[in-house]
């Protein structure tokens, strides 16, 4: 069996405790992880793409197999561009499982080289977003339970809760 690279993408706004559970499961299976920051000119984020990027490092500092960068543009053509063959997935309900299958069915197309492999994160971890997390925050709610130290101090340093452009 070929030993692959793969890739996990998202926009980490902020990092989650179920982004860091599938980046380390993936480590475990792939011989390379590679952390893609997907940038998106349309979307609003709470913290600046160099933030995200610097919080997964530091997340992900101690797994010697996981490499971090931003990427734009098509996930597929970024695989291709660093020479990965697997789109690394996490499924946490069915919700995710329409869009995940949209998106697989849809990078299958355009690539039938690059397979799309999908891991369960951990039962403590599947109702943890993103999106929840900023929502709570907002708020005026405490998310240390759901996200790493690093990037609850990256939250913390962003201030208000605000989207940045």
């Amino acid at each position: 069996m070929p030993v692959r690279a793969a890739v996990y993408a998202g926009s980490f706004d902020p990092v989650t405790l179920g982004h860091l559970d599938i980046i380390q499961r993936g480590a475990c299976v792939f011989e390379r992880v590679i952390v893609g920051v997907g940038e998106n000119p349309a979307k609003r984020y709470l913290l600046p793409k160099e933030v995200r990027i610097a919080t997964l490092r530091e997340v992900t500092r101690e797994i010697p197999n996981v490499e971090v960068t931003c990427f734009s543009g098509l996930l597929v053509d970024f695989c291709r561009s660093i020479g990965a063959g697997v789109i690394l997935r996490g499924l946490r309900a069915v919700a995710d499982f329409e869009f995940e299958f949209q998106a697989g069915l849809a990078n299958r197309d355009m690539a039938p080289n690059i397979e799309t492999v999908f891991l369960l994160p951990a039962p403590r971890f599947i109702f943890i977003s993103s999106s929840l997390v900023k929502e709570i925050l907002v708020s005026g709610g405490d998310v240390s339970a759901y996200v790493p130290a690093a990037a609850l101090a990256a939250l913390k340093a962003a201030g208000t809760g605000r989207p940045s452009p």
